[in-house]
Formats: structure tokens, sequence, C-alpha cells
């Protein structure tokens, strides 16, 4: 039994093939050409995971299932892309039924969040945890919930939205329209904004971006906060604070064995960024909670894409899916977005 992913970017495309235990057989990464056309973009794909099935040989068994990572917002019922911002053209594109019908097999598609969730999960920070929140802060915030061994879709698709849990009454406006979002505040793409706005020109976070040639982002300030600017660590703590109110509600609700994070925190490490975070969330929940959970950085970092393509595929196609990984029939469209 082979598995095909596909991870599907603004910028690259990761397709890969692996085998009924998840070992990876071949894999590619391009840069995403966008014709304006959905249909020759994935086509064009198709082509490309053709080319792959053949590198990877008979030794991989005949093609059972097919994953999909992609950002949202997709209908999750239908398998179709609805109209991701980042994908030029691709407006009500059918992946899934085109996909089945290149292929001959079902086809499970997933937004990006909910598949690096379950990728962590699967096969990095989260193995073995039946109980886990996997939060990442990129350009915005995104993440999944797993409870029980399953994803948490919620009743109309939108649960794992979590870079859009309100924690400031009446705060900053998200780009998703709200006010007072995680997003908002620990998001890359706020947090950049934020910098250039409030940092001094006599800062070293100032100086380090300038050395660059570029406008100041997150990374230039965890530069500066290693070195001690005093401006950086105050930023960064106030980055804590946002990121720990976000967490605690999802720990008081979700009751999680293990909170796995992403991106920013990964790249701020154990002393800047999870041995403060873990006593800002502490002293928010109760002692007997506190005592055991885990909040760790992802494990998977550049293999990420690839892994949650074949978490997508490799995913149960049990009870609660219809035929070609649809979930089973609901009232009312059934939507997942990224965070």
């Amino acid at each position: 039994m082979a598995l095909l992913g596909f991870d599907i970017g603004g910028t690259k495309s990761v397709l890969v093939v692996a085998d009924h235990t998840s070992r990876i057989l071949a894999r590619s990464r391009s840069p995403m050409r966008f014709s304006g056309d959905w249909r020759a973009d994935l086509a064009a794909l198709v082509d490309s995971a053709r080319a792959l099935l053949r590198e990877a040989g008979q030794g991989a068994g005949p093609l059972e299932r097919v994953g999909v990572a992609a950002p949202g917002p997709v209908d999750l019922r239908s398998g179709v892309l609805l109209n991701p911002p980042n994908l030029p053209g691709w407006r009500d594109v059918p992946v899934r039924s085109v996909l089945s019908e290149a292929f001959g097999v079902p086809v499970r598609i997933e937004n990006d969040a909910n598949a690096a969730a379950l990728a962590e999960h699967r096969f990095g920070a989260g193995h073995g945890i039946r109980d886990l929140v996997y939060l990442t802060m990129s350009t915005g915030v995104g993440g999944g919930v797993i409870c029980n061994g399953e994803l948490v879709r919620g009743a109309s698709g939108f649960a794992g939205e979590l870079g859009h849990l309100p924690i400031v009454r009446n705060g900053l406006r998200c780009a998703c329209g709200l006010r007072g979002c995680l997003e908002a505040y620990v998001g890359g793409q706020a947090w950049s904004r934020r910098l250039r706005r409030t940092a001094p020109e006599s800062t070293r976070v100032a100086r380090l971006a300038a050395a660059d040639g570029s406008p100041i982002r997150p990374e230039h300030l965890l530069a500066a906060a290693r070195e001690g600017d005093g401006f950086a660590r105050a930023e960064l703590g106030r980055w804590l604070d946002h990121l720990a109110l976000g967490l605690v509600p999802l720990v008081m609700a979700f009751d999680p064995a293990r909170v796995v994070l992403g991106t920013i925190a990964v790249a701020a490490g154990e002393a800047l960024c999870f041995e403060p975070l873990r006593e800002r969330v502490a002293a928010r929940i109760w002692p007997h909670q506190a005592a055991r959970l885990e909040i760790v950085p992802a494990a998977l970092g550049d293999a990420l894409p690839e892994r949650a393509a074949l978490a997508v595929a490799a995913a149960g196609f049990g009870s609660e899916n219809g035929p070609g990984g649809a979930p089973a029939p609901d009232t009312g469209p059934v939507l997942a977005t990224a965070g």
C-alpha cells in the first residue's frame, strides 16, 4: 500500500510518496507557479505526482490513499477549496474529485493548520500523546486540537481556529475582522507591524534590521533579546504574556497532556520562550494541572509539509468519513479554515 501526499502552499508545493508504514520513498519540493487557471495548476501537480510515483517504483506497492494539506477555507464535505487568499486563481476548486479521478483512490483533504497538528501528533512532538493542542505562530496563528487521539472538527468544521480566541476586550483589530484575537498579538505579521511602529532606531532590534536591509521582523527581536537588549526583552515579555492568555483557556477547555508550539516559539528556544511561558501559564491554572502539563517545541521543522500531507493520507477513513474521505453528511456546510 502506498500513500501519496500533496502539501499545497502559496509559495511552494511539496509532494511525497510513502509506504504503508509512512516510510518516505520519494519526495519533491517545487515553487508554486500560478497560471491564473486552477485547472492547469492542478494538472501540473498531478503530472508531478505521477512522476514521483514512478520514481518510488514497485517497492511502494499499489496506491491506496491520497492526502492533501492546503490553505483554507475548505468545504470538508465536498473536498472543495473555496477561496484561499494565497492561492491566486483557486476559487471553488474541487480538489478531491479531481484527484480521485486522476488516481482512482480515496482522497482526504485538510486545512494546513489541522494537517500540521495531525503531523506533530503522528510523527513529531505529540507522538504517543492522546490529548494535545498544537499552535503555530507564523504569518498568522493556526492550530489544531487532538482529543483521545482524534482531530477535533466541531459542529461546522471550525474547531481549531485557535488564533481567533479573544484575549483582549475591544482589542486590536485582527486580519479576520474581529478585535482582540490572539493572532493580533502573537502572529508574526501583526507583531512585525508593531515592532516597526514602536522600536526606537537606537535599539539593537532596529540596528539588526538595518544591517539586513529589511524591515524589522520577529527574528531581529529574538536576536537582540539574546544579546540582552532591553527593548527586545520587554517586547518578548509582552508577547509571552499574550500567548499565555491564549493558552490558558485551551488548557482549561481541553485538558491536554501536552501543548506543542511551532515557528516563532521554536526559534526563540527554551530560555527565551518555553521556560518563562510555562511559568506564566502555571500561574493562571490549577496547581495539579500545571504539575503534569507539558509545553514543548514542535519537532518536525522543515519536514512538516511532507509529514502533514502524509498524516492526512494516513488518517483513518472510518465511520466519521463518507466516500472518498469526506465527512459524513450533516446539516449545513462543513467548513474549515487555516488560522
